[in-house]
């Protein structure tokens, strides 16, 4: 099982920027699928970000797009989350997750484009981090 660990989370003026990292041990980032997802109080998570195992094909929430650029290394066990622009609504604990596209039943993109925001398909998460937007 792949163990994950966020770091780069903070507090943050309006309009400002961060990248968070999520670096993987206990096996090969490369052949996970890793998605973000963020959490506030009271809520349940919310998908953020995905990129896809081969790195050429991502997805965003409405919410982020334009805004945020996921990419990964997988020569460094690192996935990234490039946060511009930030805005209070982007307060929140952020999570990396990954699953195998062969745990997954149809890994096909216009498949995962239906689903990546479904939580319970993840297999690890890590621990999370916090980013605090506020002035």
């Amino acid at each position: 099982q792949l163990q994950l660990v966020e770091s780069g989370g903070g507090l943050v003026h309006p309009g400002g920027s961060l990248r968070l990292s999520c670096v993987a041990s206990g096996g090969t980032l490369a052949s996970y699928t890793v998605a973000w997802f963020r959490q506030v109080p009271g809520s349940g998570r919310e998908g953020v970000s995905w990129i896809g195992q081969r790195g050429d094909i991502t997805f965003y929430a409405n919410s982020v797009e334009g805004r945020f650029t996921v990419s990964r290394d997988d020569a460094l066990n690192t996935a990234y989350l490039q946060m511009k622009n930030l805005e209070p609504e982007d307060t929140a604990v952020y999570y990396c997750a990954v699953v195998r596209d062969v745990d997954f039943p149809d890994p096909r993109p216009h498949v995962w484009q239906s689903f990546w925001t479904a939580d319970f398909l993840y297999k690890s998460w890590g621990q999370g981090t916090q980013v605090t937007v506020s002035s």
